[in-house]
């Protein structure tokens, strides 16, 4: 599923066709993705203007002029492609397919239909159910070791699959989890709550430092992930441990080379020497 990096590198991209254009056409190609798409869709949006695209989380939302909000998860295979309205008519898993007044188009394309698009007013937009819960965005200046510190308290879960709890922190998932892990020098299985002042510190500054590089190289494209331009994302290059189980760990002189475990389910990658 994409994390952070790769919904806010889609948002950049959608932003640049749809920011201050009118949407003259939508059309929607099926009812439903992972849930139904809101009653009138297609007609709410037409002859509306887009004035601004956020992200919240692993969310893109689109602002209209009309005070309402479309809010989109791209799910596991979500794609937002940018092109002509005169390119190639759309294809079997091109469910929705917006057209704008400058001869643009911006087409969600999503295989697996995992992913969703709803459509809320923008006053009640951090209340919806899929956002009201979320914990801080780790690149907001807000996002501070104390917050972290707070929220990690009463945490007896190893501090990776607590990582992975939305509520603590919005937006980061199994890749950038271990990276910023192994950046900090923390062992994934440690407890959360047991970490000290200064490893927080160290994590925080991670956490941040992984996501600003992973969004300034697009992203990792490691199955389904594509810029809207169509180009791959880079940062899957620069990876330090995950996915790399048994190859070398960057700087270090550890035999094992990267460790693998399970975590809640989902592959922990962490070098044992360098992470305590």
């Amino acid at each position: 599923m994409p994390e952070l990096p790769e919904v806010e590198t889609v948002c950049r991209g959608v932003a640049q066709a749809l920011e201050g254009r009118k949407i003259v056409s939508a059309q929607i190609r099926r009812p439903d993705l992972r849930r139904p798409f809101p009653p009138d869709f297609a007609r709410r949006l037409s002859g509306r203007t887009v004035t601004a695209l956020s992200r919240r989380a692993k969310y893109m939302c689109w602002h209209l002029d009309d005070g309402w909000v479309v809010l989109c998860h791209l799910g596991m295979s979500g794609r937002m492609l940018v092109g002509r309205a005169d390119d190639a008519p759309p294809g079997k898993h091109d469910h929705v397919v917006i057209e704008t007044d400058d001869g643009g188009r911006v087409t969600f394309n999503d295989a697996r239909r995992f992913g969703l698009m709803d459509l809320v007013a923008a006053a009640d937009l951090e209340r919806h159910p899929l956002l009201a819960a979320l914990g801080p965005e780790p690149l907001d200046a807000a996002f501070t070791p104390a917050v972290l510190a707070a929220a990690l308290a009463a945490r007896k879960s190893p501090i990776k699959v607590t990582l992975l709890d939305q509520t603590v922190v919005a937006g980061i998932g199994n890749i950038y989890a271990s990276e910023a892990l192994f950046r900090a020098g923390l062992h994934p299985a440690r407890p959360a709550a047991g970490l000290s002042g200064a490893e927080i510190g160290a994590l925080v500054a991670a956490i941040k430092a992984v996501l600003a590089e992973a969004i300034a190289s697009g992203g990792s494209s490691l199955r389904e992930h594509r810029q809207p331009s169509g180009e791959l994302g880079c940062f899957q290059h620069a990876f330090a441990v995950y996915d790399r189980e048994g190859r070398p760990c960057p700087g270090c002189t550890c035999k094992e080379g990267i460790r693998r475990i399970t975590q809640a389910g989902r592959s922990t990658y962490y070098c044992d020497k360098r992470q305590v």
